[in-house]
């Protein structure tokens, strides 16, 4: 399996790029896992441009999406489904390649859809991006889910440290000043944004089987005229960059000695006198305020991949230009004490209306004398037991009876 580092890196440039500069929050890898689940399905002209948005080669992306899928991340709570309107027998060969854990089942109603939604995602994603309608004909989805608590909690701080030049300073009453300890804060140089100021805190981790897996949770920003665009792609590179060299990562970090003292709208820099080895000492901290966000992406757009996917799937039933949608619903807090964010990235394919037939309704009626024999059912696993058909009761129904006065009322719900 390979780093997926920079399949999704480059993959979340293009999503972002196309949100746009609005506040929001996104999945790439929801997104990504999806297209990496349809994938075995390509072929051709369209597996070269499905292969074009994971970044890499579709075999090895569904590979890495299931040993993903299917060896979790204790912090990520991942699922994925495929609802059919039918069970095609085209698909069989393209089904049998998803991950064990995905689920399969009919089409659900949107209440279902809602549900699985919200299951999957601790409540975090409350409503199912899609719709199903009567020309749905699959749902392939993914869901992914993290609530973490931080390591050291922040401390409070007014909302005027943030600076004069802030205009969040009226907006809020109070902000996110770092403790002490167990946050992370630099400045870096990056190729996309330019100096960038960097924090960086590590929730709890799961330390459960020997295995110590964690989260860390870096902010970025860079100067006010740089393009959010390329502030999310220097983000990406800084917080990779911190993952793999923990304690403020490696490249990229620069010496607050080789920095102009004073204001900046990222940072003051000042001297003050020390004791200190080596006669230096460097400092950081950081203010930053509580944030969430709630968003619905549309993820039509070609070069997101799912214009590919919807082809690779489409040829294999014998109709290439099949409609689809696709769509991401969103979501993420970040506050004093811990992080959650959820996303349920949706895949949908329809077909037309089954053509106009006929109808034949029956409504049956038992006028006269009739039969009622009760059987026993007996099932154990795959086998039946001795009482299985058994007929237990039987009655010949000659004499009607009046419904009891007491059965006129509506039924009460069970408490």
């Amino acid at each position: 399996m390979i780093v997926l580092t920079g399949p999704v890196a480059r993959y979340a440039q293009r999503l972002h790029g196309h949100v746009g500069s609005g506040h929001h929050v996104a999945s790439p890898l929801g997104a990504w896992l999806l297209l990496a689940l349809v994938g075995p399905a390509a072929t051709g002209a369209t597996r070269v441009d499905l292969e074009e948005a994971l970044g890499i080669d579709v075999d090895t992306a569904a590979a890495t999406a299931q040993a993903l899928l299917e060896d979790p991340h204790p912090l990520v709570a991942s699922a994925s489904a495929l609802w059919e309107r039918a069970t095609l027998d085209e698909l069989a060969g393209w089904r049998a390649t998803l991950p064990a854990s995905t689920e399969t089942g009919p089409l659900p109603d949107q209440a279902t859809l809602d549900a699985w939604a919200r299951e999957r995602t601790d409540g975090l994603i409350e409503r199912f991006p899609l719709t199903v309608s009567p020309e749905t004909l699959l749902i392939l989805a993914t869901a992914l889910a993290t609530r973490v608590s931080w390591q050291t909690p922040f401390e409070v701080a007014p909302a005027d440290v943030l600076g004069r030049g802030s205009t969040w300073v009226g907006q809020v009453r109070r902000v996110l000043r770092t403790p002490a300890y167990d946050h992370h804060c630099w400045i870096a140089g990056t190729a996309q944004a330019g100096d960038v100021a960097v924090h960086a805190t590590a929730a709890q981790s799961d330390t459960a089987g020997g295995r110590e897996a964690g989260m860390l949770v870096v902010s970025v920003a860079a100067a006010p005229d740089v393009a959010p665009a390329d502030v999310l792609a220097a983000a990406h590179e800084v917080a990779i960059d911190a993952a793999t060299f923990p304690g403020g990562g490696a490249g990229g970090r620069r010496s607050l000695f080789d920095l102009p003292l004073g204001d900046t709208p990222l940072w003051t820099l000042r001297e003050v006198p020390t004791r200190a080895w080596g006669g230096r000492e460097e400092r950081v901290s950081a203010v930053l305020p509580c944030w969430s966000a709630e968003s619905r992406h549309d993820l039509t757009a070609n070069d997101l991949g799912f214009d590919a996917a919807a082809r690779a799937l489409g040829e294999l039933l014998g109709q290439p230009r099949l409609p689809y949608q696709a769509a991401q619903a969103a979501m993420a807090r970040y506050g004093r004490y811990g992080f959650e964010a959820a996303a349920v990235t949706a895949f949908a394919m329809a077909t037309g209306l089954p053509p106009e037939g006929v109808a034949r309704v029956a409504e049956l009626r038992f006028g006269h004398p009739y039969a009622v024999v009760a059987v026993a059912t007996d099932r154990r696993g795959g086998q039946v037991g001795p009482w299985h058909g058994v007929p237990v009761y039987s009655a010949w129904v000659a004499q009607p009876s009046e419904l009891p006065e007491s059965d006129l009322a509506e039924p009460t719900a069970a408490p």
